[in-house]
């Protein structure tokens, strides 16, 4: 049930292979294990996903996916997963980030007074980015454990429903 959800919203290999933007790296897009809807590769997806979604640069896709091609983990579904980070959820998240990060270092919030600006951003981008990187790096990775460990739960729980489910039409069809 669950597996084939995941396999209906994924994109296709072939279609993506196709794509002109990413004929350069199509020789990476064959690897079958990118692509497999198994526990090990869906929960590695999570996490990949999951973690670079607190990163803050530019590109998570990207980082997103070259990650999952060197942890073989499934490939659309860490991609999609980074885009719990949007316009909406970003600023509280890297503001968390950013406290935590601070709060580790021992240095104090301060650098966010003032107005948000991106002149601000450049001026204070050598007192924010240190707090910021390991606030960041700290909660992706947890979030991206407790994703792991998620997906795992759930997808055995999955695996011994449908077991108890074919044991039980097993003892019906004996009697």
């Amino acid at each position: 049930m669950l597996k084939d959800r995941l396999l209906k919203l994924l994109p296709k290999p072939e279609k993506l292979r196709e794509n002109r933007t990413l004929k350069p790296v199509a020789h990476l897009l064959q690897r079958k294990e990118l692509w497999q809807v198994n526990r090990r590769s869906v929960s590695s997806a999570v996490f990949v996903g999951l973690f670079c979604a607190f990163i803050p640069v530019p590109s998570q896709m990207l980082l997103a996916a070259i990650i999952s091609i060197f942890m073989r983990a499934n490939l659309p579904l860490s991609v999609a997963l980074v885009w719990i980070t949007n316009p909406i959820t970003m600023a509280p998240m890297f503001y968390f980030s950013y406290q935590l990060g601070a709060w580790l270092l021992g240095s104090e919030a301060s650098a966010l007074e003032g107005n948000f600006t991106l002149t601000w951003l450049f001026e204070n981008l050598a007192a924010i980015s240190g707090p910021l990187l390991l606030g960041s790096v700290l909660c992706g990775w947890m979030l991206g454990t407790t994703g792991y460990i998620a997906a795992r739960i759930i997808w055995r729980s999955k695996v011994m429903e449908k077991w108890r489910q074919r044991r039980k039409r097993r003892g019906e069809r004996n009697k």
